[in-house]
């Protein structure tokens, strides 16, 4: 905040702050000096940074089981659960389940566990099962629900004739759906090893904050993100990293933000973005333009209160933050209050 305050000063005294030397009331037929309104109002101090605008998360998808890449999606490509992820051999489909436990053995019915319980969970959410025989049967138990279920699953992929049971390789588990970023594998090599490099589906805002900032932002703060084509999203800083990269004056921090509305991000990516966070705020602050700013030869600042009948007084004030949007300080100062004018350069 120190650091855009001297900025925002220093920036106004190559031209626009004027010396601190009062001329006093207007003499002959001097027309009278411009003045501005001191108010109180809401102000706040944003700092503007470069971002990148991508999407959260990398991670590569791995082949469990046997057979030939026969078909693979294309990059950029959105995967959803129950989906076909990639076709081995004949053209028989790898599904995407969700699930936090990745696929690691075959399964069929008398089978119990946690990806058993992922699986029973996952027919439910397509409405290839019924959520009451689960409860009744045991929702980490392989049943002959589940393998109904499979069979549904199996025959809306194309599977021409389902057992209702899965082979290791048939499925592959992910937290999510999923975003094809690069095929990593080759049609006509192996299914087992990598296949695909993904991302989540969720676009997010990457900002490399300089270290010095950190305490100015926090998890939650509301911020504005400008697209490349020029056109301004709401987001919300979701994290803030509590490592920093570099070391010295350029160490920096990773700050996310998120988008209020990503529909508006379309499908951008790694496309260079602007952010305007608020990294200071005052409620019912006391007001003057950054232009009534005047400064004194002993330090620091004063304004020129205008009074009735051309009579002029400098008042110390001591600033709070700047709002370069609007370009108001915050100021204290004996004296000054609400409803006065203060002198301004002549436009």
């Amino acid at each position: 905040m120190t650091v855009l305050a001297a900025g925002a000063v220093a920036a106004w005294r190559e031209g626009v702050l004027h010396s601190g030397k009062s001329p006093g009331p207007a003499q002959g037929s001097a027309p009278p000096p411009a003045t501005a309104l001191v108010v109180r109002r809401d102000l706040s101090q944003a700092s503007t940074v470069t971002a990148t605008l991508g999407y959260a998360g990398s991670y590569t998808v791995t082949g469990k089981g046997a057979g030939t890449l026969t078909w693979m999606p294309s990059p950029g490509q959105v995967i959803r659960q129950g989906q076909a992820l990639y076709r081995v051999d004949n053209g028989t489909p790898v599904a995407l389940l969700y699930g936090a436990v990745p696929a690691w053995r075959a399964l069929a019915e008398g089978n119990t566990g946690s990806d058993v319980a992922q699986l029973n969970h996952d027919l439910v959410s397509l409405g290839y099962a019924n959520s009451t025989d689960f409860s009744a049967l045991g929702w980490d138990y392989y049943s002959w629900e589940t393998a109904y279920g499979v069979e549904r699953l199996e025959e809306n992929l194309g599977v021409s004739s389902p057992d209702g049971s899965l082979p290791l390789g048939s499925v592959v588990f992910e937290p999510a759906a999923l975003r094809v970023s690069a095929d990593s594998g080759r049609l006509g090599n192996p299914a087992g090893g990598p296949v695909l490099a993904a991302t989540s589906d969720q676009h997010v805002v990457t900002i490399a904050l300089d270290a010095s900032q950190q305490g100015e932002v926090a998890a939650g703060d509301a911020v504005t993100v400008t697209l490349p084509g020029g056109s301004v999203v709401p987001g919300v800083i979701s994290s803030v990293g509590k490592v920093a990269s570099g070391s010295g004056s350029s160490a920096t921090i990773p700050v996310h933000v998120t988008l209020d509305h990503p529909r508006a991000a379309e499908d951008l990516d790694q496309a260079p973005v602007t952010v305007n966070i608020t990294t200071a705020s005052a409620k019912n602050a006391l007001t003057v333009p950054v232009a009534a700013l005047l400064a004194r030869p002993s330090g620091g600042y004063a304004v020129e209160v205008a009074g009735p009948g051309g009579a002029r007084h400098l008042v110390p004030v001591t600033t709070g933050i700047f709002d370069d949007t609007d370009g108001l300080v915050q100021v204290s100062g004996a004296g000054l209050a609400a409803g006065q004018h203060v002198v301004v350069p002549a436009t």
